[in-house]
């Protein structure tokens, strides 16, 4: 991953952060890493503890930001947060996956959509 690619990764997760604590979710975690891979944010919605995957682009020319969180993206977020779920001992009656996509334009705001429950 180029330096480029990594800043706009950086920035998209800056504005999902923002997008959550403006929307009333409490984030509890973020970049949490282990051998099996990474979680971007993990926030309290309520009682409902949110798995997040944030997905970054400038622009849409290959699909939406969304539409990159294929199958197996899905897959390896769920076994990671039951990895997460077991080491740090936290307790949820709910768990959901989101995906929060973030589309940079040329210039202005950046378009934050937040998916709930995405898979």
């Amino acid at each position: 991953m180029t330096k480029r690619n990594q800043a706009v990764g950086g920035y998209g997760e800056r504005c999902a952060v923002r997008h959550l604590i403006e929307t009333g979710l409490r984030p509890v975690a973020q970049n949490w890493r282990c051998r099996s891979g990474e979680i971007d944010i993990i926030a309290w919605d309520g009682p409902v503890l949110a798995f997040c995957e944030v997905k970054t682009r400038r622009n849409a020319d290959f699909g939406t930001p969304a539409e990159a969180v294929v199958p197996s993206k899905a897959r390896r977020l769920r076994r990671l947060a039951a990895e997460w779920l077991a080491t740090t001992g936290t307790n949820a009656d709910e768990i959901r996956f989101d995906v929060i996509s973030v589309l940079l334009p040329g210039t202005g705001r950046a378009h934050v959509e937040h998916l709930r429950g995405a898979f």
